[in-house]
């Protein structure tokens, strides 16, 4: 199982990462705001992760870490 964490304080909420997700499970978090000000990117669902790490790719702030 991969594993896909973020630094949410550094996360401009862009969306590039929800775009590229063969899983669909990268989605803007509306429920929080980081120190910027802005709803970062989350994984919903951790465990259908398959570790493609296009999110991490795609990020143009290197905030997603993606470890297999």
């Amino acid at each position: 199982m991969a594993v896909v964490t973020f630094n949410e304080d550094r996360c401009k909420g862009c969306g590039l990462c929800e775009t590229v997700c063969p899983k669909k499970i990268v989605k803007t978090a509306m429920d929080r705001t980081n120190v910027k000000g802005f709803h970062p990117a989350a994984v919903t669902n951790q465990a259908e992760c398959i570790g493609c790490a296009f999110c991490a790719q795609i990020c143009p702030d290197c905030v997603i870490t993606v470890e297999k």
